[in-house]
């Protein structure tokens, strides 16, 4: 099986999660990492799992609005506001039969409401993604960073969790 694992990162944080879950998918899947403004207009034929995660600004997933004040915030120009996972993800037609997919976000660790990745997840479901674990989220010091200690290496066993799971069920399908 093959794992794509898409991101939306303003500040870095998001995208060190990104590539530490993909490092955890590796070790049993073929695995793809791209930024979302490189992401496919189409989600690949199965087997395949699709990894979904960004920063939750305002309560969920970015705008180009929050995007643009991240930037006023310090973030690099280059990841201004550009396309962003809500409208990947709004451009996406349904998915091919067999897709499963995983989302996370990044936030600050603090009592705030709300989540990019339950966001993500929501969307994903309309596409008829069958997601096998829940909206996960990874927790960063302040708005510009850093991951908090731990944060790095519990998305790579979050990978391969996600990528041990999604295994098995392959091998479920087979007996």
């Amino acid at each position: 099986m093959r794992a794509l694992v898409v991101f939306e990162s303003m500040f870095g944080n998001t995208e060190e999660v990104a590539r530490a879950v993909a490092e955890g998918l590796a070790s049993q899947l073929d695995v793809s990492v791209c930024a979302v403004g490189e992401a496919p207009d189409a989600l690949p034929e199965p087997p395949v799992l699709v990894v979904v995660g960004g920063p939750t600004h305002a309560m969920g997933m970015t705008r180009a609005r929050t995007r643009a004040d991240a930037v006023r915030q310090g973030a690099p120009p280059a990841t201004g506001p550009a396309t962003g996972l809500r409208e990947w993800l709004a451009a996406l037609d349904r998915a091919p039969a067999g897709t499963v997919g995983a989302t996370f976000d990044t936030r600050v660790h603090a009592p705030v409401p709300g989540s990019a990745a339950r966001g993500a997840a929501r969307r994903l479901r309309r596409l008829r993604v069958r997601l096998v674990a829940p909206a996960t989220t990874f927790w960063v010091g302040g708005t510009p960073g850093p991951l908090l200690d731990g944060e790095r290496e519990r998305a790579r066993r979050w990978g391969e969790d996600l990528a041990a799971a999604v295994v098995g069920m392959g091998a479920a399908a087979t007996r």
